[in-house]
């Protein structure tokens, strides 16, 4: 399908709600990577911050200007028309890159990949976590303070959830979110301008570390196989991906970060 003729390639160091060292470890570690697949050289934004559990007001206050940052460099992106590919460490960013997605497409479609709606309300969520919200105020479902334009919950379509809440839960059917089987993915976006979040703890915890792992996600095969098909019905407008929790060794960094390579070579 149609696509732009260049790609922007930026890794985001900030914190956003980070609570581990691992995400920005990650993110870092498939720059090379992405370099390759895209022929962009990566720019590298902001400066890790101590990573710490705190509330989601705490963060929100904190994390502010690495939130705006990561619209921003959307926003560049696609006003000159180049392809977005953003590497950072945490779901968070979501708050501000659909909604300008959606501005400069609003009739695209979101894939949501992710083993969590983060669909959380500040008064659904049992941890108070601001990574498992972020969805839901990109969609306008409580309001996290950047006053943009809301996702239409309508043009989401989320595969490979499978860890809710409860009130989360309830959350995503009034919106009216969509769900689909990773089989009917591809048919399902025929023909529309798609903009793919993906959240690495998709993956199997056997298959890829998580920071809040939850059984039952893909293989790396079947996730690359989800990719070819949605490559070829639809167009594909950007990328977003997240929560690479690398670990220490960097043999296994490297292992992961080649896994990584493949199973998104499809989408590039």
């Amino acid at each position: 399908m149609d696509r732009p003729v260049s790609a922007s390639l930026v890794v985001l160091r900030c914190r956003t709600s980070d609570r581990t060292a691992g995400g920005v470890r990650g993110a870092e570690a498939l720059a090379p990577r992405f370099e390759r697949l895209t022929g962009v050289e990566p720019r590298f934004i902001g400066s890790p911050g101590p990573p710490h559990p705190t509330s989601f007001e705490d963060d929100l206050r904190e994390s502010r200007g690495c939130l705006l940052e990561a619209g921003g460099q959307v926003d560049d992106a696609l006003a000159d028309g180049r392809f977005p590919v953003l590497l950072a460490s945490d779901c968070s960013i979501c708050m501000t890159t659909l909604p300008t997605v959606i501005r400069f497409f609003p009739a695209a479609r979101i894939l949501w990949l992710d083993a969590h709606g983060d669909f959380n309300t500040p008064e659904t969520s049992p941890s108070g976590f601001l990574g498992g919200m972020c969805l839901a105020a990109a969609c306008g479902r409580w309001d996290d303070g950047f006053a943009v334009a809301p996702v239409d919950p309508a043009r989401v379509i989320t595969c490979g959830v499978r860890d809710l809440d409860a009130g989360e839960r309830v959350e995503l059917e009034r919106a009216g979110v969509g769900v689909a089987e990773p089989e009917d993915v591809g048919e399902l976006l025929d023909g529309e301008s798609v903009y793919v979040h993906l959240d690495l703890d998709v993956l199997d915890p056997d298959v890829f570390p998580a920071q809040f792992p939850a059984p039952g996600g893909f293989s790396g095969e079947g996730l690359r196989e989800l990719f070819s098909d949605v490559a070829e019905t639809a167009r594909i407008i950007g990328v977003e991906i997240t929560a690479f929790e690398a670990p220490e060794d960097e043999g296994e960094v490297e292992r992961l970060a080649t896994m990584v390579e493949s199973v998104v070579k499809p989408l590039l």
